[in-house]
């Protein structure tokens, strides 16, 4: 049987545009992950791996304008979008570009031998290696910065390990055309062009996680397509991490004073969260718990007036446009789900934002409404109306793990005056990044930077953003008696790499 071809589609018109490869075979992957494996040696050298991330960000800057064409042709997510979300991917790769240089993240540690200690210490010299080949599964909503050239792949290779990368069928054209710009940018430092790999089609996902010689996988998609392949990463003979990020609902709680201080602002900054990139955002706030009286009468007047002037938008493609439009009308079915602005269809290709409101007293046990605890992607979210703070908590404590919880607080509050303190104490359990006034759509790429939270959010403890995603891809080894010649440079006494370390419980930089 024929290869299934790939086609790139735009989803202004659900239109195919041109076939840019076909799908891969089982031995067409097997191929892919035995090249990535073979080129492993080439990233050994520090210099040489940091050389190729800052060679890759300058690749891609100066082929910018065709890439943010051919990435606005397949996502409509618009040339301004798509620059700013490029600049970020460049931004990154030379970030770690730096860390591998700096060194820190081999987490050197020397203890040598101690006969008065009890147990007594032999000498011990422990640092990080990478694991091996990783799986890349791209994302559909950040064709750049969690696709191909993404956090994930530039982690991998910071950490020394070849990428074979399974693309978005949302975006397949600017893959390849990005997969040529990178394997350009290893060939100028004489890295094989197999140390990035390129893969198209579901089955050949699935093909990728299984195979023997992949050592991690990183993913950033569905709950349902990243925990069948979470299932087969954990069912190999031989098990494999799996860090995937596999949705969120992003709560946001709003204090009866801060609604009663600013609820228009908050109403105003709700609305631009909850619809920027027409929704299609990891980190977009799905659930706002706001209290009810005239305060949050205020607030929900705010946003129904923002969000009524907010244009309607095109999604990533046709299937998503579908799912919104059928869970947003299953969810304002519901008895006593009110709908101030109705999401839903636009135009033909389009969907208008919307959100819903419903009593909190509706979701504090289970039933028909945990329907409204689980994620839609798209323009939508959900306002919890609670009487009380009791009430407030008894729904977050319904809540499955999440990405970022957010509390919107008075001034007074933020000052150290009433709940503030107890409401963080209990957003903390639910997500990796907690927001205080302000809203967690944008995440930096910072070193104390978090992307990552309890389940189903991530299925690790992991981030995918900043400078520590790099220990996805490492694992320790500790060296016990080794004579000093056999040694890895990185942990011998003279220190030739200039390594920050541990040397006998000191510090040394």
């Amino acid at each position: 049987m024929a290869a299934a071809p790939v086609w790139s589609v735009d989803p202004r018109t659900g239109k195919q545009r041109e076939q840019v490869a076909v799908e891969a075979t089982a031995q067409e992957v097997d191929a892919a992950v035995r090249a990535a494996h073979a080129a492993r040696g080439s990233l050994a050298d520090r210099t040489v791996r940091a050389a190729f991330l800052r060679g890759a960000a300058d690749q891609l800057e100066a082929a910018k304008n065709q890439l943010v064409e051919v990435a606005d042709a397949e996502t409509a997510l618009g040339p301004v979008r798509l620059n700013g979300e490029l600049a970020r991917t460049c931004y990154q790769l030379r970030a770690f570009a730096d860390i591998v240089d700096e060194g820190a993240f081999l987490d050197v540690v020397i203890n040598h031998p101690d006969d008065t200690a009890t147990p007594p210490i032999p000498d011990l010299r422990r640092y990080k290696v990478p694991l091996g080949v990783v799986a890349v599964y791209s994302a559909s909503n950040f064709p750049f910065a969690f696709s191909v050239p993404g956090g994930d792949t530039a982690s991998a290779l910071a950490a020394g390990c070849p990428v074979v990368v399974k693309a978005h069928p949302d975006h397949p054209g600017l893959s390849e055309l990005v997969a040529s710009v990178l394997r350009r940018a290893a060939a100028e430092q004489g890295i094989p062009a197999g140390v990035l790999g390129l893969v198209h089609g579901f089955e050949a996902g699935v093909e990728l996680v299984k195979h023997p010689l992949v050592s991690a996988a990183g993913f950033t998609g569905s709950v349902r397509g990243g925990r069948a392949l979470f299932d087969a990463a954990a069912a190999r003979p031989a098990p494999i991490p799996f860090h995937g990020e596999l949705g969120s609902l992003n709560p946001v709680v709003v204090t009866e004073a801060a609604a009663a201080e600013r609820a228009e602002a908050i109403g105003t900054g709700l609305a631009g969260s909850m619809t920027l990139g027409v929704g299609q955002f990891c980190v977009k706030p799905g659930l706002v718990l706001v209290p009810s009286g005239a305060a949050g009468d205020g607030l929900v007047k705010s946003l129904t007036d923002a969000v009524s002037d907010t244009d309607s938008g095109v999604l990533l493609d046709h299937r998503m446009r579908d799912n919104f439009l059928a869970g947003v009308t299953e969810r304002a079915g519901l008895p006593e789900v009110e709908s101030p602005v109705t999401p839903g269809a636009g135009s033909e290709h389009t969907v208008s934002p919307g959100f819903l409101t419903v009593p909190a007293e509706k979701l504090v046990a289970e039933g028909a409404y945990d329907l409204l605890l689980e994620e839609c992607f798209g323009p939508v979210t959900v306002v919890v109306r609670y009487d009380d703070d009791a009430q407030a908590n008894a729904v977050l404590s319904r809540l499955p793990g999440n990405l970022t919880a957010t509390v919107q607080l008075s001034s007074g509050e933020a000052a150290g005056e009433g709940r503030g303190a107890e409401i963080l104490a209990e957003l903390t359990p639910l997500a990796g990044r907690v927001v205080v006034n302000a809203w967690p759509t944008g995440v930096a790429v910072a070193a104390a930077q978090h992307h990552g939270g309890p389940y189903p959010a991530t299925t690790s403890t992991s981030t995918s953003v900043g400078g520590t995603a790099i220990e996805r891809w490492l694992r320790p080894v500790a060296y016990q008696n080794t004579p000093e010649a056999l040694l890895p440079l990185e942990v011998r006494d003279g220190n030739p790499l200039g390594l920050p370390r541990r040397y006998d419980g000191r510090l040394e930089r």
